[in-house]
């Protein structure tokens, strides 16, 4: 992999630029992280910075909602928005000579927003048809209503919102979010392509300059949901979910955890397809996957099956995520390594990847690790240290909930 030259830069007012300039590719690309996420929410309001991420984009600066899109598209950016648990963000794309008059028009989208309010209904009649279709889509559903299980509160609240809270929003609720969390310190933007540090820098310091620095908002905390429990849904169908505890990207032991959660899931090779789907056929769909949040970490695990299998499918899969204790092969490890390495080249070559991981990396670690960096941990990884932390970190006091016609029991010495 070739060398990469990453720099950054922190601005008086407290937004952080990070720059990877790619000599061989032609286009660019930013991500423009913003404190102002799901777990600013205010109580009975979840949804508010969901409501406020679409408002953002219905007209800023001189220009209306259709002459904002216009403008973005006549730059051929690709662009998306959306809302996490701790930052909404802004993601574009486009040919390297355009990226700079993009960051220029989303200087008005995060500076001087217009806000209608006039389309207020508009928006929330969006956020609902998107939250109803997920009800009806119970695969969705579980692993949203899994994380409020397994994440205290606001952590675990959905960042779209939910259909409870959602009528609740009012226009002030959604400006008092912008003005309480739209702030410059804290505000990280990655940008990576045919791009200069200089030219960048220049760049955002004229368009961001003006942004005013202020303290950030506070955040009421309460307790996570019940370890085990059930939404009853009337299907021939019930689907898993299952979390535990791990270990969060900043963590020294993320690639091992990284590396075990592989090996359960990783590809049409890994145990849970092969033992819970192939050889027992218990179900049509069954995964894990590894969700971190800057403090804390949980791997969520889902399974759809039928309701008569679903009994079982709980039982074996439970098995087989506490029998990663007893062992782990050197094959199995290694086709997790090299999973690893074809997506390092694929995201070297990928300048959204590149302005997102940075951006990312920064939040979690107050850094950026190179790609030689990722490989190097990865190829450190043996069998030994994987085993080492999956028996420090056993799939032990799981959270488990399921959605389908009947509640199911959890084996006792799990939950």
């Amino acid at each position: 992999m070739q060398d990469q030259d990453i720099r950054a830069h922190t601005f008086g007012n407290g937004l952080t630029l990070l720059v990877e300039p790619m000599a061989d590719v032609q286009s660019a690309a930013f991500s423009l992280m913003v404190p102002a996420g799901s777990i600013y929410d205010p109580p009975g309001r979840n949804g508010t910075a969901a409501l406020l991420c679409q408002f953002l984009m219905r007209g800023a600066g001189d220009r209306d909602s259709r002459a904002l899109s216009a403008a973005l598209d006549n730059l051929g950016l690709q662009r998306h928005e959306g809302v996490g648990g701790a930052h909404i963000t802004f993601t574009g794309a486009a040919l390297a000579d355009n990226i700079c008059t993009a960051l220029e028009i989303y200087g008005d989208v995060v500076l001087r927003p217009r806000m209608p309010t006039d389309q207020l209904e508009a928006v929330r009649a969006g956020a609902d048809q998107a939250l109803r279709a997920v009800e009806d889509e119970p695969r969705q559903k579980i692993i949203r209503e899994l994380r409020r299980r397994c994440y205290a509160t606001p952590w675990g609240w959905p960042a779209d919102g939910t259909l409870d809270d959602l009528p609740a929003i009012t226009q002030e609720d959604v400006q008092r979010h912008y003005e309480n969390c739209f702030r410059p310190n804290g505000a990280i933007l990655g940008v990576a392509g045919r791009v200069t540090f200089d030219e960048v820098r220049d760049v955002v310091e004229r368009v961001f300059g003006e942004w005013k620095p202020q303290d950030g908002p506070t955040f009421e905390t309460g307790p996570r949901g019940p370890t085990v429990d059930h939404i009853e849904h009337d299907s021939t169908q019930t689907h898993i979910g299952i979390a535990y505890d791990s270990v969060p990207y900043r963590d020294p032991n993320y690639y091992a955890s990284w590396a075990a959660v592989g090996v359960l899931s990783g590809g049409m090779s890994s145990r849970l397809f092969t033992e819970v789907r192939e050889r027992r056929g218990l179900c049509y769909s069954v995964y894990a996957t590894l969700n971190s949040l800057r403090d804390a970490a949980r791997v969520l695990c889902y399974a759809g099956t039928t309701a008569e299998r679903a009994q079982e499918t709980l039982e074996v899969t439970l098995r087989e995520l506490v029998r990663l204790e007893e062992g782990i092969e050197v094959d199995e490890l290694d086709r997790c390594k090299a999973r690893a390495k074809s997506s390092l080249i694929m995201q070297q070559e990928s300048t959204s990847s590149r302005s997102s991981s940075v951006a990312r990396d920064w939040y979690h670690l107050g850094r950026v690790m190179t790609l030689a960096e990722i490989r190097n941990k990865i190829d450190a990884l043996s069998v030994e240290t994987v085993l080492d932390y999956v028996r420090a970190h056993p799939a032990r006091d799981v959270t488990v909930l399921t959605i389908g016609p009947q509640a199911l029991e959890v084996p006792l010495g799990v939950s």
